[in-house]
């Protein structure tokens, strides 16, 4: 009689307990593998982003119309108003830049003449 009560109480019941706490762990596991999944497609997506933007900008080089030779026309074109049709030829007065302007002015500048010295400091620190 004992038998047949711990069978009936042993056997179905610690075989749910075990069924429920697997299904526990396969749920657990499931959420984590979803979570996961969605993080690698979040990833992938960054980088397929950067590969597009690096391939654009790759593209982009070597035309005119990239924006850093863009800004250099506009300044380029200010100054040598300045200097030639004005300063040279008398035919003309511009006013002188000022604030927002003059700082940007003197960047794109800056850029155009200090650009390839702090590229050749880079390459040599890098070695």
């Amino acid at each position: 009689m004992w038998m047949t009560f711990l069978s009936v109480l042993g056997g179905p019941v610690i075989k749910a307990l075990i069924d429920a706490y697997s299904a526990k762990l396969k749920a657990g596991n499931v959420d984590a593998k979803i979570a996961a999944d969605l993080a690698a497609s979040e990833i992938a997506a960054q980088t397929a982003e950067a590969n597009a933007v690096m391939r654009y900008r790759i593209a982009e080089i070597g035309h005119w119309y990239e924006p850093d030779k863009l800004m250099g026309y506009c300044v380029a074109l200010y100054f040598a108003k300045l200097l030639v049709w004005d300063k040279v030829l008398g035919l003309g007065s511009t006013d002188a830049l000022a604030g927002f302007a003059a700082i940007t002015a003197n960047l794109v500048v800056s850029f155009y003449f200090a650009k390839r010295g702090f590229e050749n400091v880079a390459r040599i620190i890098k070695r």
